[in-house]
């Protein structure tokens, strides 16, 4: 599943979760303030589940490969 587009056309190519123009970084924002996943979903119905817990496996994972890679 592609969960996240970078368009040009679409929030001046800010990356944002496919299908919708909410960005990603919004997200991150919403969890830093202390809001929980539920509440995020809740407040951007057009992004689905999945999406955000794909978005936040990703970034797990980009995280570990750069742990693994500054050694």
């Amino acid at each position: 599943m592609q969960s996240i587009k970078a368009d040009p056309d679409i929030m001046h190519g800010v990356p944002c979760f496919a299908g919708t123009r909410v960005p990603v970084s919004s997200l991150f924002d919403h969890l830093k303030r202390g809001y929980p996943l539920e509440y995020f979903i809740a407040q951007f119905p057009s992004v689905k589940r999945e999406q955000a817990e794909d978005v936040l496996e990703m970034t797990k994972q980009l995280i570990s490969q750069q742990v693994r890679a500054a050694g």
